[in-house]
């Protein structure tokens, strides 16, 4: 099968990124490149030199899966996530996803997070808007992502997990978490493969 390979330049090191429809090969793996499989549209994970995850591209233009909310008025002012978590998928790996149920090596979710408007809130941080009483989306506040890729993280589930700071403008890279900061609470919570599907319908069907 012919192989794409995609490059990227990033802080003088060449950064080689592919696409592959259902797992990465080891060829790729070994080299920090993922295979490509010809017309498959997909966006794979790029990482640095130095094997950090490099900021996905576009994403705000991926699928939209969903957006959970967790304000710091109703956890004692001391919430772990303080903000709307606008959960994207990349398009390609969700079409596969629909088509197997299961997500494949090289899926990519990204979570934007997005404060709550808090001029004028009420003791449960909840505003009045011209729509009614709510809580809705105030200043962008960083992001996380989550990437599936068995081998690169078979020590924490088969997904690593990258925060690119809480606060804006998002960090430019980021370095991979601990199993005790991130994948734990997916392994313990998590409904499918350490994905939050029972808040996001589009995956849950």
């Amino acid at each position: 099968m012919s192989r794409i390979l995609l490059s990227a330049s990033f802080a003088g090191a060449i950064i080689v990124a592919g696409v592959a429809d259902l797992a990465l090969s080891t060829r790729g793996e070994a080299s920090g490149r993922a295979a490509a499989a010809p017309g498959s549209g997909r966006y794979l994970p790029e990482y640095t030199a130095t094997g950090e995850l490099i900021l996905p591209k576009n994403f705000e233009r991926w699928v939209y899966v969903g957006s959970p909310l967790t304000p710091n008025a109703l956890n004692d002012g001391k919430a772990g996530f303080p903000e709307f978590h606008n959960v994207y998928i990349e398009p390609g790996s969700y079409d596969i996803y629909r088509r197997t149920g299961t997500f494949p090596e090289g899926t990519i979710l990204f979570k934007e997070l997005q404060l709550t408007q808090t001029d004028g809130a009420a003791a449960d941080g909840s505003t009045t808007q011209a729509s009614g009483r709510g809580y809705f989306p105030g200043k962008l506040n960083g992001a996380d992502v989550a990437v599936k890729d068995t081998k690169r993280y078979a020590a924490t589930g088969g997904w690593g997990y990258y925060n690119f700071k809480h606060g804006e403008p998002k960090a430019p890279t980021a370095k991979l978490r601990s199993n005790e900061e991130c994948a734990a609470c997916h392994t313990a919570g998590a409904k499918k493969d350490m994905v939050w599907t029972q808040f996001y319908p589009r995956l849950d069907r």
